[in-house]
Order: structure tokens, then sequence, then C-alpha cells
């Protein structure tokens, strides 16, 4: 009803008043901005589920987090084409002699090699996985592989809204957790040098200029604050986006102060951080409970993103208070583990047909809370 209603208002005005390409009639979705859509994401999208073994033994000393981590995601190509995810999260791992997770160490216990004989994983490089030797089954070993993936569908789909990706430098591992217990795989942690290896990866992949990547940079232009600028309005248009690429930092504290720091409002850096709004790199929040606040943020000109569900505890019990919150609030991104409901709902009682997706399932719609209100019910993609 919307639309025809908006185009008999502008064949009156074709009719009174002629053609004028520069009246607010004339305004399409690629005029919308960054901040001004919402679309699903994947929460550690790279990942496959565990085997029945592995989840059997992480049972035998956490229960709980043997249920938190039974879910898994098909490759990022089939996440884009087949179910309309536009945001996406991985896990990397500094790995900068190679060699470090070969050995899957939980493998000893269930009776399976040790030795995992995936050549990949003994390149020199970031490595892409959840959780050193328990939880490492992986669409893509390194983070090379994963970018080249998003890549490769990027310029097959080369007029697609923009797909954000939200990295998470982990040093996470069973030997940080069990430290009286030995011959776990004990992780590097990220230091200067393995934040600066993000942003070289992801030149090295998308190219030296960037040219389909939106950095801080781009949006900043020649203004001292990232903030002050996102806060004018200043997030480029859909239509200037199509095609491209940008990337958020997981991580907070001392990750990402070291990621800003010398990086005046990220001067010269790829991702966008997670950071505290009045500091002058803050653009993106990662607001991980839905709450109604989220709201105001949004209004304010931030991106923000969510999570409708955790930890799989809504796809058990059909919970959709977070989610329906997550997607009233105006987050532009609502990250979750079930954009289609598990299979197992179709015969096991232990699961519900709990989903996530945008009304009228479109790939992206116009923000509920910073759109224009001009676009409600058109499916942007």
């Amino acid at each position: 009803m919307q639309k025809i209603i908006t185009h008999i208002y502008m064949c009156l005005c074709l009719f009174f008043f002629g053609c004028n390409e520069d009246t607010e009639d004339s305004i399409t979705v690629d005029d919308l901005k960054l901040n001004q859509i919402q679309v699903i994401g994947s929460h550690n999208s790279y990942r496959i589920n565990a085997t029945p073994e592995m989840h059997g033994l992480i049972a035998s000393f956490q229960p709980e987090f043997s249920l938190d981590l039974d879910y898994g995601h098909p490759p990022l190509d089939i996440q884009f084409s087949e179910y309309g995810i536009r945001q996406i999260e991985i896990d990397i791992y500094h790995d900068p002699e190679g060699g470090l997770f070969y050995y899957q160490r939980g493998n000893f216990w269930v009776g399976m090699p040790v030795a995992s004989g995936i050549d990949e994983l003994l390149d020199p490089g970031l490595k892409v996985l959840h959780f050193p030797d328990i939880d490492y089954q992986t669409h893509y070993y390194t983070f090379l592989d994963a970018l080249q993936a998003v890549k490769d569908w990027s310029n097959q789909h080369p007029n697609h809204i923009p797909i954000f990706i939200l990295i998470e430098a982990k040093e996470e591992s069973l030997a940080n957790l069990y430290p009286s217990l030995s011959g776990f795989t004990q992780p590097l942690p990220f230091d200067n040098t393995a934040l600066d290896a993000i942003d070289s990866d992801i030149r090295s992949v998308f190219g030296n200029n960037l040219d389909n990547v939106i950095t801080p940079d781009d949006v900043r232009g020649d203004d001292e604050s990232l903030e002050s600028v996102i806060l004018n309005g200043g997030w480029p248009t859909i239509g200037d986006s199509r095609g491209k690429i940008y990337f958020g930092l997981d991580n907070g504290g001392q990750i990402r102060d070291m990621y800003v720091d010398g990086h005046p409002a990220l001067a010269g850096r790829v991702l966008f951080t997670a950071s505290d709004p009045g500091t002058p790199e803050a653009a993106f929040l990662k607001l991980n409970t839905p709450t109604e606040s989220i709201a105001d943020y949004v209004a304010q000109g931030y991106i923000v993103r969510t999570r409708a569900d955790a930890d799989t505890k809504e796809a058990r019990t059909g919970d959709t208070g977070p989610r329906d919150l997550a997607l009233s609030s105006g987050a532009q991104f609502v990250s979750t583990d079930y954009y289609v409901a598990d299979a197992r709902a179709d015969t096991s009682e232990d699961w519900s047909n709990y989903s996530v997706s945008l009304p009228g399932n479109f790939i992206a719609r116009e923000n509920p809370v910073s759109g224009s209100g001009t676009f409600f019910d058109m499916e942007i993609e």
C-alpha cells in the first residue's frame, strides 16, 4: 500500500509541477545511508558444529558449554545467497610461524588423530577457529581463506548492499581455563604486530587501495573526529556502498586500545572499532544484549550490532522476546545462529521452530528507528 501511495503522489507532483530531479520525490532506497537500514547477521559465521564425540567430551567437564556450542553454519556464499545474511563474524588466532593449531589435542580423548593433516594450518598467518583443541571445525582454516570467500561472492554479485564483517581477535584456550593441566595449545597474545596483520591481510585480498572496502578514513574525511561525522549524518549512502565490504573489531579493552593507539579517530586503520560514545573513533557499537536503549544510539547516528539469541537457549525454548526487541530496537545488525530453524525441531522436543528474519523475509529493510519512513514496505537488496 505504501508503494502505491508513493507512486500516486509522485505522479501528481509530476503532473502539477513537472519533472524535477532535485525534488524529495525522486529519492530512492539508494539514497538511504548505511545507518538507515537493518539486516540479519550470523554469529561465528565460519563455524561447523563439533562431532557428537567431541560434544560428549565437552559435556563431560562442561555440560552447559556443550549445549551452548550445539550449532553450526553453512559456507559463507550459501549464507549470502540463500539466507540473505549481510553481516558475519570471524574469530581469528595469531599464528605468525604456522603450525600452532595443527595438532587438535582434544582428539586424543575421543580416539581421533591428534595431527590434523591440514596443510593450511602449517602456513604462517591468522587462523580461523572458535576454541583450540576441542572446537576447531571451520569452513575456512585461515583468515585469508575467509576473506577470499567473501571477495569471490562479492565480485559475482557486484550490486549487493554492503556486508559488514565483525572480527574477534581471540586468545582463549583450555590452557588458559585449566592452567594446572598440561599439553593443551597455548594461543599467542594479540600484540601490535598481530593487529597490524589483520589490516595487512584485508589489503592483500581486497587490494592495497581498498577500493571496495569502506574504511573509517572514507567516512571521516578531513574531520578530526569520526564520531562527529556520523552524528551529523555522515555515513555513506547505500548507492555509494553497493558491492563493498566494511569491517569492525569485536574486541574492547586492551586489544581495541592497541588497535586505536597511534591512529587518532582510526586514521589509516581498516576496521571500525567497538568504541565508547564520546570518543573520536566511536561510530560502531557492540551491544550484544538487546535493550530498548539501543534505539537512542541508533537515532543519534551510531551503527549497532546486537544479538537475537545466544548459546542456543532461544532455539530450545522458543523464546522470541530478545529477537523481537532486537528487531524493534533499530540495531542495524541483528545477529543470530538461527536464520533458519534448527532441523532437529522436527524430530526432538529439545528444539523449537525458533528462527530470525526481517518482516517479509527481506534481505534488508529500512531501519525502523533511523529510516526516513519512505520505504518501510520495500525490500532492499
